[in-house]
């Protein structure tokens, strides 16, 4: 995924705070802005993770992540020592989480109790990417610059498995009950296919008419994958057993997050120009937008928890940039998260 402080070029004007900056009218759709949650400290971020069961959610935040109550809506500690960290992959049946230090070239294996590190692992160059899948409990770190995958089992903490993947990798999201792993390839358009038990790439699906795929999700109960791409401004829908592109709806510019709610069949994509596509899965062949709801410029990292439908943003304010330069600085003290959520779910 692309950090922030790696965002594209207008985005980092002045992000106005205030509510008619983050909010959408209940009247546009179902969701709008419920809250901010302050995180101090300057610095750039990447991924957003929830830990459903734990209640959490992990913010990667410069050299560190940030660890947030989503029950109290507060910050309740750090995780250090994850120099250039992308974001964390959470096993909440271990009790562990799995960093991706893409400034050391390794992966953090930390204890989710005490938020200590308890050891690292080498992975290909850039580990950006990350996930768990908790099928063969392992995890995997998607290497940026190796153009690889490396796959650690979970408990043991030890390299099993490095995956050539012949192209750039992004999101990646598991199917524990087909026992598959995809990834997007943004630099060939391509989703690879990963075979859980063999770690070998068993498929290259093109995604075309879509450009750019960046972010991605999964529908498990109806086989179907959400590609953000962000050069055809689409979220693709894409059938995961045949890699066939079944339907696409627009979205703004600068996506590079997705989520699916498997509770309300919403599919969200959030965009830095300031919004995020929220479309409705009406059958596995059809998508519907719903709702484009008003978030701030540069907040295109996200996430959902399932159990309250809420989604997470991160976003910061920053100044007008000078002559000649192409971004603005990140005022101190403004980095936050933006919550929105519905009144009720869909449907009930």
């Amino acid at each position: 995924m692309h950090p922030n402080f790696r965002l594209s070029l207008p985005l980092l004007t002045v992000a106005f705070l205030g509510l008619n900056a983050v909010s959408s009218s209940a009247a546009d759709g179902p969701y709008h802005f419920l809250k901010e949650i302050p995180i101090s400290g300057e610095g750039g971020w990447d991924y957003l993770t929830v830990d459903e069961a734990g209640r959490r959610l992990y913010v990667s935040h410069t050299s560190q992540v940030v660890v947030i109550d989503i029950d109290q809506d507060k910050v309740v500690g750090e995780i250090g020592d994850t120099p250039g960290v992308h974001g964390l992959a959470v096993a909440p049946e271990l009790g562990r989480g799995f960093s991706s230090n893409g400034r050391e070239n390794k992966a953090g294996i930390i204890d989710l109790k005490t938020l200590a590190t308890l050891s690292k692992v080498e992975t290909g160059g850039n580990p950006d990417g990350m996930l768990y899948e908790p099928g063969q409990q392992e995890a995997y770190m998607f290497n940026g610059g190796g153009q690889s995958a490396t796959v650690i089992d979970a408990k043991s903490g030890k390299v099993v498995a490095t995956i050539p993947l012949g192209g750039k990798p992004e999101f990646a999201v598991a199917d524990p009950s087909a026992g598959r792993v995809y990834d997007n390839l943004e630099d060939k358009n391509e989703v690879v296919a990963i075979d859980t038990k063999t770690h070998a790439v068993v498929n290259r699906w093109p995604i075309a008419p879509a450009e750019e795929a960046s972010g991605m999700a999964i529908d498990v109960v109806h086989h179907r994958l959400f590609l953000g791409c962000g050069g055809s401004k689409t979220v693709a829908m894409m059938d995961s057993t045949t890699g066939k592109v079944v339907a696409s709806v627009p979205i703004g510019n600068g996506v590079d997050a997705n989520a699916f709610d498997p509770g309300t069949q919403l599919a969200f994509a959030s965009c830095g120009e300031g919004t995020v596509t929220i479309a409705h899965e009406d059958s596995p062949d059809k998508l519907t937008v719903v709702q484009t709801l008003k978030t701030e410029r540069g907040a295109r990292t996200m996430t959902l928890d399932p159990r309250t439908h809420r989604i997470y943003l991160a976003a910061a304010k920053f100044e007008a940039p000078a002559e000649g330069q192409r971004r603005g600085r990140m005022v101190p003290g403004s980095f936050k998260i933006l919550v929105y959520g519905m009144d009720a779910p869909m449907g009930k």
